[in-house]
Order: C-alpha cells, then structure tokens, then sequence
C-alpha cells in the first residue's frame, strides 16, 4: 500500500500506533462555518478501504442531520 504523506493522515497514523488500533477516523465538525471534513487511515489496505468506507458512512449521517 502507498504511503500517504497527507498530514491529516499522518496525524490519524500517530493515533492508531499511539491507541494500538488497525483502524482511525477523524471527524472535524464547524457548526458556525459550517463545514465538515475526515481523514482516516488503515495499517493495511484492507484496513483502510474499511476505514474510508466507514469515514464515508459517518460523513453523510453527519451531512443528512444537518439537512434535517
């Protein structure tokens, strides 16, 4: 799997070897700008294709309750 040099990720990299988990997700949430972001990481590219899947799934129940 290619190293991401993002430093999103990298700070989700840091989080997973300090917490000792396979799988990292970030979400970042400015309710007065508005705005809403993630990054995650997985130590394997199974890992990360879950982590994103599951970043993706958390990122629109966030985005539809805010639609509400």
């Amino acid at each position: 799997m290619a190293f991401n040099p993002s430093p999103k990720v990298a700070d989700c990299r840091d989080i997973a070897k300090k917490w000792n988990k396979p799988q990292i997700i970030i979400l970042a949430i400015d309710p007065i700008a508005g705005t809403l972001e993630y990054a995650s990481y997985g130590e394997n590219k199974a890992n990360c294709d879950e982590a994103k899947r599951l970043a993706d799934v958390a990122y629109q129940a966030i985005m539809d309750k805010y639609e509400e």
